[in-house]
């Protein structure tokens, strides 16, 4: 609505992968603050409050300044937002036991998911049925109202004594993690994954509405299945983790996401829609897993008092390689415009579909199986609790 190009779109699709960086520098300022939940309250709120404010462009400034401010509000808001959430993955790590922690949060993700879904319906909707002014009115006025519930929500988290790093020097601080065999093998690998992936997977929508021109009533109903595949997918594979462990189950994630992409190929003999409804079937069931399990994988790997900063350097690796993969994404389906239409409407999906197929079954096979009873802090909790039970 705002008129964004291909190129703009792709820059604001990979700020909420550079705002990761941000977590690094907050894990060193914050990693032995007292009061977590103040923090968590303060900038979480602000993330909304600053989202919400997006809003009011169109009404308060010259259609000029709309694209570049709303990208200015964008990155500032998912700033705060991951130095909310570095703090928050540590705090949650706290709150909830590890031997349940696979499925609890497989649990919450499904319902969080579920309440996405259906937001997501309504809101194309409402786009539908009303003029988008109007539309849009209606969804960031209740986008406010539930920023202020999220708020209260958030004030009555539990305040759960952190426990203190016996590392002083910052710097020390910060290159723990890397020297930590195990964790650093698999982040640079999923740095590098995230880095294929976002060239295409994040401008699926894009490619959907401009290149194919799927009205944006189907955008969202394919959306909402995507959503509710991912949300039941959180409980199969918050239960699977549970029961076989994090990184084998991440392993497994990444050729789903490969064959979402290689699915596009099906435009060119069959009809658009059924062919992208297989296609977000599948990437919900991969991004799925794969977002919930690198979240229980860096609170796995690390001790509780360095939680804080695993989670960071972990976020900063894929974040950098994360904000570079829808950049480039942009500019290249800009480039596709001028060579033939099956290039842009399926071809390149096509090609980073065989792409990340070959980088999941030769350098992920490989990163990725090290069993983590050798490698890592996960497989020694489980051996552990093994034996207790035993």
């Amino acid at each position: 609505m705002l008129g964004a190009t291909s190129a703009q779109i792709g820059f604001a699709l990979a700020i909420p992968a550079f705002a990761n960086l941000a977590q690094i520098f907050t894990a060193i300022v914050t990693h032995n603050v007292d009061n977590r939940r103040a923090y968590v309250l303060g900038y979480g709120v602000l993330y909304r409050l600053l989202w919400v404010l997006t809003g009011l462009i169109p009404f308060v400034l010259p259609q000029s300044y709309w694209v570049y401010t709303f990208i200015v509000l964008y990155l500032l808001s998912y700033l705060c937002s991951n130095i909310a959430g570095v703090i928050w993955a540590s705090l949650i790590g706290d709150m909830v036991p590890a031997q349940v922690r696979g499925r609890y949060m497989g649990i919450r993700n499904m319902i969080v998911g579920g309440i996405g879904a259906a937001a997501v319906l309504v809101g194309g909707q409402l786009l539908e049925y009303f003029s988008k002014e109007t539309g849009f009115i209606i969804l960031y006025a209740l986008a406010a109202v539930c920023m202020l519930w999220n708020g209260y929500h958030l004030f009555h988290y539990p305040n759960i004594p952190i426990e203190k790093s016996m590392e002083s020097q910052k710097l020390k601080l910060l290159v723990k993690p890397l020297r930590d065999r195990s964790f650093r093998r698999a982040s640079v690998f999923l740095a590098l994954w995230i880095f294929l992936q976002n060239l295409a997977v994040p401008l699926f929508s894009y490619a959907m509405l401009d290149v194919i021109h799927v009205s944006i009533q189907w955008v969202s109903v394919i959306t909402t299945i995507q959503m509710i595949v991912m949300m039941i997918s959180y409980y199969v594979w918050g239960n699977l983790n549970a029961k076989y462990g994090t990184k084998r189950m991440l392993f497994w994630t990444l050729p789903i996401i490969a064959a979402s992409c290689l699915c596009w190929g099906g435009i060119a003999w069959l009809p658009a829609i059924p062919v992208l409804i297989v296609v977000h079937i599948l990437l919900g069931i991969g991004t799925g897993g794969f977002t919930q399990l690198t979240f229980n994988f860096t609170i796995e790997e690390a001790p509780g008092s360095e939680r804080s900063i695993y989670v960071a350097v972990y976020a900063a690796l894929t974040g950098f390689t994360g904000f570079l993969g829808p950049i480039l994404g942009g500019e290249i389906y800009h480039k596709l415009t001028f060579m033939p239409a099956w290039l842009e409407q399926y071809g390149f999906s096509v090609f980073m579909g065989l792409a990340l197929l070959g980088v999941a079954f030769t350098a992920g096979k490989t990163m990725l199986s090290a069993s983590s009873a050798k490698y890592g802090r996960a497989g020694l909790v489980r051996s552990k609790e093994k034996e207790l039970l035993s």
